[in-house]
């Protein structure tokens, strides 16, 4: 044993064991095919000498990844954590900053090339997700978009990571990653959904007071996995935002009032080419404001957002009745006062009035005249009838002509069959 002891320690990989007979490390026959846990390529053994077969193995020999102390000594339960971000797009970017300025080290990987950004912030940056997973992180950020998801963690070699590594992600739905989460990753992976409320733009000025949203989908109790949580949930609280512990359920229930339903309307306003004007009032520029922010995200996004929230479609349909309603409201009030102003000649609100005509027929309704100076009058006649005084003849309005002296020679005859064709002439005429 105390030769055993000047050797250097070779630890012992997860997949293997040592053979009691020839003392060297072999590969475990435990099938992991359905997990996929671990590559199928040869893998390098090192032969250890030993005097006599191990009946307890010194404890050098051990799982490195593994720690069976509930309590971890200070300083390695404190030291920076490493921080893999899988999709360092401008939201991965967005949140890198904060976890840098926290102290902990930052990994990244993308499609796309950030070598040059990683450098000049102190990210070390790799070209594929394999490279950055030989480096062991203990928490894999997934920052991708929601569309792309189930792809990109299907593609993480999980055999190279830590048998304790903590997923997170970032998505603004949280029941689909949390499904796909449990369904992809390993039984001993913790799994820690979250779901910071603002972003780039919203963010800008500082987090102080901003919601963060998390639920500890799957934390080991009392483990250096819980504690490596905590470290990483304690960095989005030092930089002050206001954490909420929240359900997976409860929180997408809520989105799809809060979030989806913002998102909809900045959208609709888009099509509207609203401009800024020399007397926008203070709900016009946050309407101008909410269409800048929510258009500035992509559509995949705010697609997103209906696709994988199961509460989606019953606020979109929740908005089109409202919008509904408020129209039947408004035509229904329109349409009641064309009705009293065209069936009931009930005057608008505001407009001169004429006093009714009353003869010895009808009191006649009023109406609207548009000469003021006819409406000053106050027994003028109805805009739709002549005045009574003219008209002689073919109406009941009319006034009854003066009466005339007959003749025996006809002239009287004559004087009304003038008068007759007169009273004619003069209501064609008018």
């Amino acid at each position: 044993m105390a030769a055993l002891l000047q050797q250097p320690c070779h630890f012992i990989k997860p997949d293997q064991v040592i053979s009691s007979s020839t003392h060297q490390i072999i590969p475990s026959s435990t099938n992991y095919s359905s997990s996929s846990l671990f590559p199928s390529k040869p893998t390098k053994f090192t032969k250890i000498a030993l005097k006599s077969s191990p009946a307890r193995l010194p404890t050098q020999i051990c799982n490195a990844h593994v720690s069976t102390d509930p309590d971890p000594a200070p300083a390695q339960r404190d030291r920076p954590l490493k921080i893999a971000i899988v999709g360092f797009g401008n939201f991965g970017q967005f949140i890198a900053k904060a976890i840098r300025r926290q102290g902990h080290h930052v990994l990244a990987t993308s499609r796309s090339d950030y070598s040059d950004y990683c450098d000049r912030h102190g990210i070390r940056f790799y070209r594929n997700v394999d490279e950055m997973c030989d480096e062991r992180p203990d928490v894999v950020l997934v920052c991708s978009s929601i569309l792309s998801t189930e792809t990109v963690l299907r593609g993480i070699p999980m055999h190279k990571l830590n048998p304790d590594t903590i997923f997170a992600d970032v998505l603004s739905v949280k029941q689909f990653p949390r499904n796909l989460l449990l369904e992809v990753l390993p039984p001993g992976f913790g799994i820690v959904c979250t779901h910071p409320m603002f972003g780039p733009e919203s963010g800008k000025n500082g987090w102080s007071g901003l919601p963060f949203v998390y639920d500890k989908v799957r934390i080991a109790e009392n483990t250096l996995q819980a504690r490596k949580c905590e470290q990483f949930l304690s960095a989005f609280e030092q930089e002050g935002c206001r954490m909420v512990e929240m359900s997976c359920e409860e929180h997408d229930r809520h989105a799809a009032g809060s979030q989806f339903i913002t998102h909809t309307i900045g959208r609709i306003l888009s099509h509207l080419d609203l401009e800024s004007t020399p007397i926008n009032t203070k709900g016009y520029e946050t309407l101008l404001q909410l269409t800048e922010n929510t258009v500035s995200d992509s559509f995949d996004l705010y697609y997103g957002l209906f696709m994988y929230n199961v509460n989606a479609t019953e606020q979109i349909e929740n908005l089109d009745r409202a919008f509904e309603a408020v129209k039947q409201k408004l035509f229904g009030r329109l349409h009641d006062l064309l009705r009293k102003q065209i069936v009931e000649r009930v005057p608008l609100q505001g407009a001169p009035q004429v006093a009714p005509v009353r003869t010895k027929h009808a009191d006649v309704a009023p109406s609207y005249v548009p000469n003021i100076e006819k409406a000053s009058k106050a027994n003028a006649a109805p805009s739709f009838l002549p005045d009574s005084g003219k008209m002689k003849a073919l109406t009941s309005f009319a006034m009854p002509p003066p009466p005339q002296d007959s003749n025996n020679d006809g002239s009287a005859s004559q004087s009304k069959e003038e008068s007759r064709k007169a009273n004619r002439d003069t209501l064609w005429s008018q």
